[in-house]
């Protein structure tokens, strides 16, 4: 697929404009237009993290990031509607219809909202639906929905997940990833041929672009794995993240960074390693 740069304001409506079509990942290009980056590599995308208050919203739109990741869950008590909290949180001074219109008022940040029950998701997308028709950032649908290296949570159900997010009309990056855990001081196993194998069966037949989050700690034993997943499709990508209490070394990082093209992965790392790489 051939994809024409546009307005930034219609490169996600031009691209989805034929839903059988599919489609590659146009957040750069995006930014690119904006003239918020200069060049097609993913490593200058910078994020803000857990935006889930008010005052984590404000900093961020106020801040420089390109993308504001934020989670989502169903409020715990009653009004039930979905607001912006992590786990174990039930609560949250802002929900998101709120958040959303916040966001959009400024309307040059994209988004990548994270699933925390499937609970949220159809509601939440009703919300997105209403706000959706003249947002041209990017937005990005998370969900771990399978289990990964170590995961001791329970995955969203990965068809329902789907169902859920591909009936909608707005266009969206999805980013689908493992459950994942992580050790100090033991060998922490990488993603599994039987993982990745899974996760592109069920990918396959997607129209959507979709971005992989995978934890930077398990990334030096999976190298293979990942380069075979990024080789079934050209809208396939990767996103690098870390734990708070992960440790890693950026060395690890490097062959992903010289292997693959620099519009391929994504760093969602503190921006002292994010830099070194890309500088790399």
């Amino acid at each position: 697929l051939l994809v024409k740069r546009v307005s930034c304001s219609k490169c996600f409506r031009a691209l989805y404009r034929y839903p059988l079509t599919r489609m590659t990942d146009p957040t750069l290009d995006y930014f690119i237009n904006l003239g918020q980056i200069q060049e097609d590599d993913a490593s200058h995308i910078q994020w803000s993290h857990a935006t889930n208050s008010k005052h984590k919203v404000v900093a961020a739109l106020n801040g420089p990031c390109h993308m504001i990741e934020a989670d989502i869950l169903m409020r715990g008590n009653e009004p039930k509607e979905p607001i912006m909290a992590h786990p174990p949180m039930r609560d949250s001074d802002i929900t998101l219809q709120e958040w959303l219109e916040k966001v959009k008022k400024q309307n040059n940040k994209g988004i990548k909202l994270d699933f925390k029950s499937l609970e949220a998701v159809v509601p939440s997308l009703a919300l997105l639906e209403k706000v959706s028709g003249d947002w041209g950032a990017p937005m990005w649908l998370n969900a771990d929905i399978l289990p990964g290296p170590q995961g001791t949570t329970t995955p969203l159900e990965a068809q329902a997940f789907l169902d859920a997010v591909g009936s909608g009309a707005s266009p969206v990056v999805l980013s689908l990833g493992w459950t994942t855990g992580w050790s100090a001081e033991t060998d922490n196993p990488g993603y599994s041929w039987a993982m990745v194998r899974q996760m592109e069966e069920v990918c396959r037949g997607l129209r959507h672009p979709v971005t992989f989050p995978v934890r930077a700690a398990l990334l030096a034993q999976s190298f293979d794995q990942m380069k075979w997943l990024l080789q079934q499709s050209d809208r396939y990508t990767l996103t690098v993240w870390t734990g708070q209490e992960d440790v890693f070394a950026v060395e690890d990082l490097l062959p992903y960074r010289r292997h693959f093209g620099r519009s391929k992965i994504y760093y969602d790392l503190p921006d002292s390693e994010r830099l070194e790489l890309c500088n790399a």
